[in-house]
């Protein structure tokens, strides 16, 4: 198995932007990203993890061995490792394995930034190259008069969950759910669907408002390909997308976003302000640059990759 490279797609610019919580589109530099490099075929790794002393990519390409494939630490303080790693793409299964500098912790962690997971109970992250043909190049050039103020405007919300499933109980494929949500929605007159969170969450039995895959719609309907055509059938049937986005907590899972380097990297350090009791939850710490950052890179994400045309922002009043 061939060693990692030394190889970034960040800039000095863009560790300034990252560094001053003012980067938007980090989506495009952390993460898994599928390339060639020098004519070999792979896919570079990135990922934040300042209190980190060691960071290996572990998956199904290298039997789960930390020693395979070590990320090298940027040289500029920004806590970002990296790497190119030959001969592994589309399709891989992989997590980080994170050894801190925090007393000797260990962590084994999703991607932060992983495009597609496995579907839970499982918990790692699939490279994914996102190749779509959009065919929604009129309604993205018209949408602003769908969205005017002055346009009717009715919101159908779904839980695309518990919406419909096939006759054995299993969750249908975004692909069946958009070909009677489409029907559905025409029928009654809505303008609009607004999808309850549709990021990978964890627990089944639930509305999806614990998030641990930010940049990934949940595996359970089918892959991001598969989401993205849902989105482009309701916008070829003059009907806007919504998704209710969740900026102010998550869970404390193992392979989350909580104690990810063996520090607080994601949540306040402060327990009074960085643990929700009652959803017993994490909340983000806000005032940290680099994560005000992944927010609204996400955010941009999914308005840019998936041609959203709105979100809801949940919980807005826990975060004030």
């Amino acid at each position: 198995m061939a060693e990692v490279t030394v190889y970034s797609l960040f800039s000095e610019f863009d560790i300034n932007l990252f560094k001053s919580g003012k980067h938007f589109r980090l989506y495009e530099k952390l993460g898994s990203h599928p390339m060639e490099v020098d004519g070999i075929k792979g896919t570079y790794f990135a990922v934040w993890a300042p209190s980190a002393r060691s960071v290996s990519v572990i998956g199904n390409f290298n039997g789960w061995n930390e020693h395979e494939h070590r990320l090298h630490v940027r040289w500029d303080a920004s806590g970002i490792w990296e790497g190119f790693i030959p001969e592994v793409g589309h399709g891989e299964i992989y997590k980080y394995k994170i050894h801190s500098n925090n007393h000797g912790v260990v962590t084994e962690k999703a991607d932060p930034f992983g495009r597609y997971c496995e579907q839970p109970p499982k918990t790692a992250s699939i490279i994914w190259d996102n190749n779509y043909d959009w065919k929604d190049k009129n309604w993205m050039e018209n949408r602003k008069s769908k969205n005017s103020l002055d346009t009717p405007f009715s919101v159908y919300e779904v839980h695309l969950a518990s919406w419909k499933r096939d006759a054995n109980n299993d969750f249908l494929t975004y692909e069946q759910l958009g070909e009677d949500l489409v029907a559905y929605v025409k029928d009654m007159g809505f303008t609009h669907v607004e999808f309850m969170p549709i990021m990978e969450y964890p627990y089944d039995p639930s509305w999806g408002y614990q998030l641990t895959g930010y940049f990934a719609p949940t595996s359970r309907f089918g892959d991001p390909e598969g989401f993205k055509l849902l989105i482009d059938k309701m916008h070829e049937a003059g009907i806007g997308i919504i998704l209710d986005w969740v900026p102010s907590h998550f869970p404390e899972d193992a392979h989350g976003l909580g104690f990810f380097d063996g520090s607080h990297l994601y949540e306040h350090p402060d327990r009074q302000k960085g643990y929700h009791p009652d959803w017993k939850s994490l909340i983000f710490n806000y005032g940290r640059n680099e994560v005000r950052a992944f927010l609204i890179s996400n955010a941009i994400f999914w308005l840019d990759q998936f041609h959203v045309d709105a979100l809801r922002v949940d919980a807005v009043a826990s975060m004030i």
